[in-house]
């Protein structure tokens, strides 16, 4: 799915890394704990977070996460957006709860954590 579908779908705006919004996922995950990102997360390049701080920008880079959705209308600080625009991380937010988004996001195809792998 692409970046800009899931933008549509989610009703999200753009804060950074527009010019990425043609980029395929394939799949993502939901978490506002980044310990359960890095020791569960494999194969998402998605990451819907209610969480705001600069960790989750490093989480996704070290996850190799191209895409970051904050949900229920939280807002990247400045630094957080520097860190994403060096890193190629796109970022969204949505004013949707973190489970009504995933709940849309897999209804409309976005696969789920090990369909990615085939």
């Amino acid at each position: 799915m692409k970046i800009s579908t899931i933008k549509e779908l989610l009703g999200a705006q753009a804060v950074c890394c527009e010019e990425m919004l043609d980029h395929d996922v394939k799949a993502a995950c939901g978490s506002d704990m980044m310990s359960d990102v890095l020791a569960y997360v494999k194969n998402q390049a998605l990451l819907l977070t209610g969480l705001v701080n600069a960790q989750v920008i490093r989480t996704a880079e070290m996850m190799d996460m191209i895409c970051i959705v904050f949900v229920r209308s939280k807002e990247p600080t400045p630094e957080m957006i520097e860190l994403a625009q060096d890193s190629g991380i796109v970022l969204l937010t949505t004013n949707m709860r973190m489970y009504e988004a995933c709940g849309l996001l897999y209804s409309n195809g976005l696969g789920k954590v090990g369909e990615a792998d085939g």
